[in-house]
């Protein structure tokens, strides 16, 4: 082999690896926008707790998508929708008297409908939340939230300040995630709005018993602050 075609094929290889390094870096440097993007929230919390690396957050993230990125959450029966709607109201109305009773009760039917899904079981909690996290990111965190509340003991909750009105909040915020769980699939044509069910008695329940119409976007149960104080 000549000279001439031994470093012709060395400067070949060259230009290939400095190509590849290129495209790595290209890759790279999409894949943080892309990731906010699909996190949105949870994106800014992982880079929190990774105290503020980006780089070490977007490796998680990645691996959770890697991890739950192809599951296909599975549909549920209109029976099944309509009891668990029931369910939820019924620890809404709970909220008034016992909240944390009711916080609990969310926190299990949310494990509950999340695995009727297709999702990790609700005895592998870390596992769950992170596979909801890459379907469902921007509601996610009120499943952390009912979840860290219905599992404080009464006595830290009350040295950690965890009152009714942080209950509230964290009922409001899971909330959202549960509409998401039980709403049907484009599919399934039985017209019902999932999540939407209202008899009247929800928009009371957590707004101190007083029957109030539903604004556009917020949640109509919700108790107003000075009472959640009073509780």
């Amino acid at each position: 082999m000549s000279t001439g075609l031994i470093i012709a094929l060395i400067v070949i290889a060259a230009v290939v690896i400095i190509a590849a390094v290129m495209t790595l870096r290209a890759r790279g440097n999409r894949r943080g926008p892309s990731l906010k993007r699909r996190f949105g929230p949870e994106y800014d919390r992982a880079v929190a707790r990774h105290d503020g690396d980006a780089k070490a957050a977007e490796r998680e993230l990645t691996e959770r998508v890697q991890r739950h990125g192809d599951l296909r959450e599975r549909s549920l029966e209109p029976a099944q929708r309509e009891q668990y709607e029931a369910r939820w109201t019924a620890a809404q109305e709970r909220f008034v008297d016992s909240p944390r009773e009711a916080v609990i009760e969310a926190d299990r039917l949310l494990a509950e409908v999340a695995g009727v899904r297709g999702f990790p079981d609700g005895g592998q909690y870390e596992e769950q939340l992170a596979a909801l996290s890459v379907h469902h990111a921007h509601h996610v965190d009120g499943y952390r939230r009912v979840h860290r509340a219905a599992h404080l003991r009464a006595e830290d909750a009350r040295d950690g300040g965890q009152g009714t009105e942080d209950m509230r909040e964290a009922m409001v915020a899971a909330r959202a995630l549960f509409e998401e769980l039980v709403k049907p699939a484009r599919h399934d044509g039985d017209g019902h709005t999932g999540g939407r069910h209202d008899d009247g008695r929800e928009r009371a329940a957590l707004n101190g018993g007083r029957k109030t119409p539903a604004r556009g976007g917020h949640l109509p149960w919700a108790m107003n602050r000075r009472q959640a104080k009073e509780s």
